[in-house]
């Protein structure tokens, strides 16, 4: 039984935490028209975030920063689970796990029994590919531009159940969605048991028509896996709008929540299609927390992404996406057309949002990106491939004007004078 010390702290635990972070968000949609380009309004939400200035982070496609108010929550609960933590943590802060799981549910778009936290989008979307019964001849159709990881996870089934990975090759910079779902299609035999997708490429920030996939898939009775680890909350969307029935995705990204967080969504009557990746009991076989069961875990991760929840609801999505493509078309537009400048991203919104991948034709893209951070203190990711050798260039809702520019800025001296 909860003494009354346990009921004041569940109390102090369990209520949204509201500091100065919040509140600020709060008071600025009062008083600046918070369109894309009211740099006064942005200028105060980047106050919202504790950053290096020093540095220019635009790799927020691998990991953004989070907001102040989701550290400091992460924090308290940390000390507080330290505190006593078979008690505390266990006890009092694990069940705020239900809390997050309605309000994840409802930015998704789906019931809340759907949806499963996880600890990033491999863990979610590897419960999947290694969770489905698939057995020697079956194959599972994905393409080149599918995250690495993905790639592992089959090429280890291929190893252990003899099924096999048959990659689709789609072009880098489509003129169109269609020149994506073909191949895709093209690559399906009465053999193909799963068709795995990028919402997302995490190459160049390609959107992939997922809703048609789907659709493709489910005439054929295939399910289809979408990777959405770079697309949650980039630009906005919801599950109907996709029409899926298996997502994961990472929510350290575009959602800012404490790094090492995702959630997996499984469809409520498809739940019991897919066995956990950990051990589970045979009473969770259609339930959804079964794919949470890794073991003891901090509680604080989770809980904390209720505070990320709350930044980004009271930002708007529409306000955050606008803001996103207008810093994206700041810099692009300086770029387009500069000799020695290749751009592996269709910039059309159709096709990407924030994330966009170029190179230059006279320097090595390692030596750009290094150059670029000791000499300009702006840190890019490489992307290389057969079809892509670029920087990934993202920046997110903390970025500055000033820092877009000193980008561009940067990179017309490069194409043009090389880099010393």
């Amino acid at each position: 039984m909860l003494s009354r010390r346990d009921l004041l702290l569940a109390g102090v635990t369990t209520v949204a935490f509201r500091n100065d972070t919040l509140n600020l968000v709060e008071g600025l949609l009062g008083r600046f028209s918070a369109e894309a380009e009211d740099e006064d309004f942005w200028a105060q939400i980047q106050q919202a975030f504790t950053l290096d200035r020093n540095t220019v982070n635009f790799n927020n496609g691998g990991c953004s920063p989070s907001p102040r108010v989701v550290q400091e929550t992460l924090r308290r609960q940390l000390e507080l689970s330290n505190q006593a933590p078979s008690n505390y943590m266990w006890r009092i802060l694990e069940p705020e796990i239900e809390s997050v799981r309605l309000r994840l549910a409802k930015v998704f778009g789906c019931d809340a029994e759907e949806l499963a936290i996880t600890r990033n989008a491999s863990e979610s979307l590897e419960t999947l590919l290694l969770g489905f019964d698939l057995h020697a001849g079956d194959e599972v159709v994905t393409t080149n531009f599918d995250y690495p990881r993905m790639i592992t996870t089959l090429q280890q089934r291929e190893r252990r159940d003899g099924i096999k990975m048959v990659q689709a090759r789609v072009p880098a910079v489509p003129r169109s969605h269609d020149e994506l779902l073909s191949p895709i299609a093209a690559a399906v035999t009465d053999r193909t048991k799963v068709i795995l997708v990028s919402q997302v490429s995490f190459l160049n920030g390609q959107i992939f028509p997922v809703q048609q996939v789907v659709e493709f898939g489910h005439k054929r009775g295939i399910p289809v896996v979408v990777d959405g680890a770079h697309a949650f909350v980039q630009f906005a969307f919801d599950r109907d709008d996709l029409g899926c029935d298996f997502y994961g995705t990472s929510l350290h990204k575009w959602l800012m929540a404490p790094i090492g967080t995702g959630f997996l969504y499984v469809r409520k009557d498809r739940i019991k299609d897919v066995w956990s990746l950990m051990a589970s009991t045979k009473e969770q076989t259609d339930n959804i927390r079964k794919f949470e069961e890794i073991g003891t875990h901090p509680a604080a991760n989770h809980n904390a992404i209720g505070e990320a929840i709350t930044f980004h609801e009271m930002l708007g999505m529409k306000r955050k996406e606008a803001r996103l493509r207008y810093l994206r078309r700041r810099w692009t537009s300086r770029l387009e057309g500069v000799q020695g400048v290749r751009f592996y991203t269709n910039l059309d919104p159709k096709h990407s949002c924030a994330i966009t991948t170029l190179g230059l034709e006279r320097v090595e893209t390692p030596k750009l990106a290094e150059w670029l951070l000791a000499k300009n203190g702006i840190f890019v990711t490489t992307i290389k491939t057969d079809s892509v050798d670029g920087i990934r260039v993202t920046p997110n809702v903390y970025s500055t004007v000033q820092e877009i520019d000193r980008f561009a800025e940067a990179m017309l001296v490069a194409s043009s004078k090389g880099i010393v």
